[in-house]
């Protein structure tokens, strides 16, 4: 008989959101959703424009495979990840790798490191975190995967101390999806140089960088390659770079030439590279209209602000206040609706079922985003909080 031949309870927590979200809607619920993790809207429209122009090129590169590289937008990758480096980078001591995005590119990680056929200890930033790296270190057979403790009280920065033994790759998230926290440059070193001494590459999804407000976020690729005996790479989206970006499926790694070549041979067995159009787009907009983005981010910026403000005013404590990105991560009150709260997915949940709200959870934590109007939706924010009553007694 047919039938799933997979483990039950394999959906992770975004999968679960969408399913949730769209059976309170079904169920005629008026949703305020604040659970979503993309830009509202289109591309900026001198990426649209400069991506259209491409597609009725007569160029056949334009319309060919890409590959690992990018014939229809010659020196993409390094063009890209100039944008995002504030260091000149020595092409005698990085490659570069075009992509289509970052998360099809997490499960390539490991792999690249050998976990298909030898065991790979795996450090993640996924409690609480993106759960896209664990999820694929599930899948393997020989990708051993453990979280990094994040927390308020380490600033969601792990320390080398927290490294296990016999740990053979590390993959960070800075900026931090959930909690907006940043990697400073003196954290950077420090993990740099211990990675470098037990030979434990690092790789980091800077997803987020672009949407940066506070002056101390640092990229990996800005510290790395003054620690010449390190096997590192960092990968890049377009996704929040030209407003909404995220089907847009552009993106570019850099790193040390060990691995991103690692990457280039896995990579190029599964792949046939990224659409050159959209790429074409995407190099137009950070190339002629740093403004636009600039306006992105500070749009960003205060909703954020705006509503930090509101949850606060209504009993809310946050987790750790954002220095990037369009997330915030609350800590789960201990009663709402005059009801003990059991865990954070109980808690969204009541929200969800009580008053509309729609945020992701995680064990102690509940994330909202705010990549919808905040001013549009403040009035039923702040009453949909109002009748929760949140308390942390």
């Amino acid at each position: 008989m047919r039938g799933s031949r997979l483990p039950a309870g394999g959906e992770n927590i975004l999968q679960t959101i969408r399913a949730k979200r769209a059976d309170a809607e079904a169920r005629g619920i008026k949703l305020t959703d604040l659970s979503i993790g993309e830009p509202k809207g289109a591309a900026l429209l001198s990426a649209r424009k400069a991506a259209a122009e491409a597609v009725m090129s007569d160029e056949e590169a334009m319309h060919a495979y890409q590959y690992n590289a990018s014939p229809g937008v010659p020196n993409f990758a390094s063009r890209f990840i100039r944008a995002h480096v504030n260091r000149e980078l020595n092409s005698d001591e990085v490659d570069y790798l075009p992509i289509p995005g970052i998360k099809p590119i997490l499960g390539l990680v490991p792999l690249s490191c050998g976990c298909s056929d030898q065991n790979v200890v795996v450090g993640t930033m996924t409690d609480p975190g993106y759960p896209i790296p664990a999820d694929w270190c599930a899948i393997y057979d020989y990708a051993e995967q453990y979280a990094l403790p994040l927390n308020p009280q380490n600033d969601f920065r792990f320390t080398t101390e927290d490294i296990a033994s016999g740990t053979n790759l590390i993959m960070t998230n800075y900026p931090h999806n959930p909690s907006g926290q940043v990697a400073s440059r003196r954290w950077l070193e420090e993990l740099c140089a211990y990675c470098s001494e037990h030979d434990i590459r690092l790789f980091n999804d800077a997803a987020y960088v672009v949407l940066s407000h506070q002056p101390d976020s640092c990229t990996l690729s800005e510290v790395a390659p003054d620690f010449p005996e390190l096997s590192w790479a960092e990968a890049f989206t377009a996704a929040k770079l030209v407003g909404n970006g995220t089907g847009w499926h552009i993106g570019a790694m850099v790193g040390s030439s060990d691995f991103i070549g690692d990457l280039k041979v896995v990579k190029g067995k599964t792949d046939t590279g990224f659409v050159a159009p959209m790429a074409a787009g995407v190099v137009a907009a950070f190339e002629t209209d740093q403004e636009s983005i600039a306006q992105y981010r500070e749009m960003y910026r205060a909703r954020l602000e705006l509503l930090i403000s509101l949850l606060t005013g209504q009993g809310m404590r946050l987790a750790l206040e954002p220095a990037a990105g369009f997330f915030t991560l609350w800590r789960v009150p201990s009663q709402a609706f005059g009801r003990r709260v059991e865990s954070a997915e109980h808690f969204n949940f009541m929200m969800i079922e009580e008053t509309g709200v729609v945020g992701v959870h995680f064990p102690g934590y509940v994330r909202y985003a705010v990549c919808g109007d905040i001013g549009a939706m403040a009035s039923d924010i702040e009453k949909a909080f109002a009748k929760a009553q949140p308390s942390y007694d």
